[in-house]
């Protein structure tokens, strides 16, 4: 079941107005300046990754809360018929996974005893949603062969998932929910399925919702947008993307860019937004940090700026007044992926090889330190859009007098 109606009661200071409408680029910002208690994150979450709309009262959100949770039963019940054998994971006789099972039947039944306790008035209200659902789903056709192929990929990876955290080491019924989740956005998302790594990125919105309905039309929403990270050519992307390095050390790029160590084995950093290299609780700070997009709104407000300031001094386009552009697809993760790689310049020089780079990659787990890499990605970001100003290219750079923090915040 999912905590909805605690979320309702929730509030978020200095965002929120009385009914519940939140102000979207306060949120960004709060998130990004102050961050997120624990106990305000799931609300957060709803709002940052797009299953509430900004604009919506908790009103209208509990009223959306019951379609989407009909809407998630229908789609879930639909490839279960389709695939009978899916239903249940094949176990491999270990205690742990019976126990999950266990977990995870005690956890269904609950769920329908709640539903039998509802009002007659919130009964019929979700049968005529149901109905709405079927109809909208039953034009929709499930590729049985690759859905098959999906939940083979899905259940060896489910098990593979972070057991050090508590929601899926000591709960381990929770790797059934998020295999559900998984197996029933693959099957409604065919263009994307199911990639390796999706298991760890999709884990960190249930650990936080704590919701199986809630957590797929995050998660779902989420891959809207990075969704192409997964196909087949979504690390080769990354790694084109990675030419910020070359704008910032040219030197460490072009020993990176070897062939010997062409595969640029730090982008699968991007993929799982630098899941495993900071602690947990800093992880998921840096992971709404990434996705609150606040910096690159910034670098949109640069190029307006930039626009007034050639109109303010009545300047003609011509080849020599031409302006460097602010590359928008540098976004701030490549910024922090950028600052990890320079603090650790010298050792990186130092790797001749793809199985050396791996070693180096593999000791930071864990191990780096948020607060410092935030401030070093944020030098690098104001100086590279500095960089792009019109006075510093043609030499008549003025001295800012305000702290870099204003010009970030």
């Amino acid at each position: 079941s999912c905590p909805a109606a605690a979320t309702a009661r929730l509030t978020l200071p200095g965002v929120m107005d009385s009914e519940g409408r939140v102000d979207e680029s306060r949120l960004r910002l709060y998130i990004f300046k102050n961050g997120v208690s624990p106990s305000e994150r799931g609300l957060a979450w709803r709002f940052l990754f797009g299953m509430y709309s900004c604009s919506s009262t908790a009103l209208e959100r509990s009223l959306l809360q019951e379609q989407l949770m009909v809407r998630y039963q229908v789609m879930k019940r639909k490839w279960q018929q389709l695939i009978p054998s899916a239903v249940r994971m094949h176990l491999n006789n270990s205690d742990e996974l019976v126990a999950a099972v266990q977990y995870f039947d005690q956890r269904q039944a609950q769920a329908q005893q709640q539903t039998l306790d509802l009002s007659e008035e919130v009964r019929e209200r979700l049968a005529f949603l149901e109905l709405q659902a079927q109809i909208l789903f039953e034009r929709v056709t499930l590729d049985e062969e690759e859905l098959q192929e999906a939940v083979r990929i899905i259940d060896k990876d489910v098990p593979r998932t972070n057991r050090d955290l508590f929601y899926y080491g000591e709960i381990s019924g929770n790797l059934l929910v998020l295999r559900d989740i998984l197996i029933t956005y693959a099957a409604f998302h065919p263009e994307v399925s199911y990639a390796q790594g999706m298991n760890d990125l999709c884990s960190r919105f249930l650990e936080v919702l704590d919701c199986e309905v809630d957590t797929f039309w995050s998660f779902s929403r989420y891959m809207e947008k990075f969704s192409k990270d997964f196909r087949a050519d979504g690390l080769h992307r990354k790694i084109l993307e990675a030419a910020l390095l070359k704008v910032l050390d040219p030197e460490l790029y072009a020993h990176l860019a070897t062939d010997s160590m062409e595969n640029f084995t730090f982008c699968h950093w991007l993929l799982l937004g630098f899941q495993r290299e900071f602690e947990h609780s800093d992880a998921l700070r840096l992971f709404e940090i990434l996705s609150c997009d606040h910096l690159e709104l910034i670098s949109q407000q640069v190029e307006r700026a930039r626009y007034q300031e050639r109109l303010a001094q009545n300047i003609e386009d011509s080849p020599e007044s031409e302006l460097q552009a602010i590359n928008t697809d540098f976004t701030f993760e490549l910024f922090i992926c950028a600052a990890i790689l320079l603090e650790n310049r010298e050792v990186l020089l130092q790797c001749q090889d793809d199985a050396q780079l791996i070693r180096f990659t593999s000791s930071l787990n864990g191990r780096l330190d948020l607060s410092g890499t935030l401030k070093k990605a944020e030098q690098l970001f104001y100086n590279y859009c500095r960089s792009c100003s019109w006075d510093d290219v043609n030499g008549q750079c003025r001295e800012n007098k305000s702290k870099e923090e204003d010009f970030l915040y």
